[in-house]
């Protein structure tokens, strides 16, 4: 048994018991309301999730574990992996057993990359990434031990071991469908003797001799883990896993919502935005030229990618990350310089705009220009590299799921015409307490 393993031990009873005697002591204690405009809003707001991994406080941005994104930049992803875990770093020694025991894991199979190779000559990268991840569901501990009669008090036990094993091979599995689906030749084997980080970097071929790409995919993974469970990739995992399906089965839910233009495909739609301005002034623009081109788009009725934020209401901490990274290591590219110029004229114009309530950039309005500059032109790919990272939160969150053991979700829905009666009903007895 692993370090990994003790130290989840430790933490699952004490849990428990906390869980278990608050929901008995405050069980009908009412937390939050639904109004008609959250119900047509996409249910924006309403407190309905219970998530530990992380929270993200509209005036600070994202905390993992109660700790600020920013104090982890330095950090490796089996470390933040780690904390999302447990809710501790891991110590020295801890860290080097974790690597050990991700790097015990098995390869990805002979069959899954002959599913790739079957796949036709123009596909997705997301789809062919999902597709392969099923593959390997027939490999899931949780639906065998379950199968064979585990007691529910181990469900967390088996959703960890089938998490580790998914954790384990997706790099592998993401490198192979960047080299398959660009034809860069032959996949590139794990190097055992790398962190987690490096050698998914290595893995896609890159040329890195400063290790300044392999230092960004680390980064990348570790800003975009995890990001409260309400977003559609995570809440997706989290509502699948609820119905006791495996990790194989939840993750990839997770990823097909992650997929859509309104949540991982928007780094990719900021690039588009950022490469069309530089072919339209032929470079790089003043910033007179920007602020024009700004509002005749916003003139137009159209908005500028990568600005604004659902919860928050400063600039995205990870936005920050990424432009400290690239200052550091690619201040003269052309995209990330642009980049920071829209992000000097942008939030002012924005600011101006009564209905706009967040003006500041999110870490999608930068991070694509960074994967741009290092190299990894082939944009549809980005969204494979946001799943990779997610994955850590999405599968922290279901382990810690069947800790407290989440009954399967089942919100009640209604019909239009009950809504209305309900509204009717609402009305009438507000006006008579006025």
């Amino acid at each position: 048994m692993s370090k990994i393993h003790v130290k989840m031990r430790e933490k699952v009873g004490k849990y428990r018991e906390k869980a278990k005697h608050f929901a008995e002591e405050h069980g009908d204690t009412v937390i939050s309301e639904v109004t008609v405009r959250q119900l047509f809003g996409g249910q924006r707001g309403v407190k309905s999730l219970l998530c530990d991994t992380s929270i993200v406080p509209p005036d600070k941005g994202l905390l993992i574990r109660g700790i600020p994104i920013l104090d982890l930049v330095n950090k490796l992803p089996e470390e933040v992996y780690w904390l999302l875990l447990t809710g501790e770093l891991p110590s020295e020694e801890e860290l080097r057993d974790f690597q050990d025991d991700l790097k015990s894991r098995p390869r990805v199979p002979d069959y899954t990359w002959a599913m790739l190779h079957s796949l036709p000559g123009v596909y997705h990268p997301m789809a062919a990434f999902n597709t392969l991840l099923l593959s390997l569901e027939r490999h899931s501990k949780f639906r065998q031990q379950y199968t064979e009669g585990m007691p529910k008090e181990e469900h967390w036990y088996a959703m960890l071991e089938d998490s580790l094993d998914i954790i384990a091979l997706i790099p592998e599995l993401a490198a192979g469908v960047y080299r398959a689906r660009y034809e860069l030749g032959n996949r590139i084997p794990p190097d055992r003797d790398l962190d987690w980080g490096a050698n998914y970097a290595n893995m896609l071929g890159i040329d890195d001799p400063d290790g300044s790409f392999a230092e960004l995919i680390r980064l990348y993974m570790v800003l975009h883990s995890d990001h409260e469970s309400g977003n559609v990739s995570a809440h997706t995992a989290h509502c699948v896993a609820s119905s006791l399906a495996d990790p194989y089965y939840a993750v990839s839910a997770g990823l097909n919502g992650l997929a859509g233009p309104l949540h991982g495909l928007a780094n990719q739609q900021v690039l588009m935005w950022l490469l069309g301005v530089l072919e339209k002034f032929g470079g790089n623009p003043s910033k007179k030229q920007l602020e024009d081109f700004v509002h005749e788009t916003l003139n137009s009725g159209q908005v500028i990618p990568g600005y604004g934020h659902a919860v928050l209401r400063v600039v995205d901490p990870r936005f920050t990350a990424i432009m400290n990274f690239g200052k550091q290591h690619c201040p003269d590219g052309p995209v990330f310089k642009l980049a920071q110029t829209v992000f000097e004229v942008v939030p002012d114009i924005l600011k101006g705009i009564h209905k706009i309530s967040d003006p500041w950039p999110n870490v999608d309005s930068i991070s694509g220009s960074l994967l741009y500059q290092c190299g990894v032109t082939q944009h549809p790919f980005y969204t494979v590299f946001f799943a990779v990272s997610r994955a850590l939160g999405m599968t922290s969150q279901i382990v810690w799921s069947r800790v407290w053991n989440e009954p399967i979700e089942r919100p009640k829905s209604v019909n239009f015409e009950t809504l209305e009666k309900m509204v009717k009903e609402a009305e009438k007895g507000n006006s008579k307490k006025k």
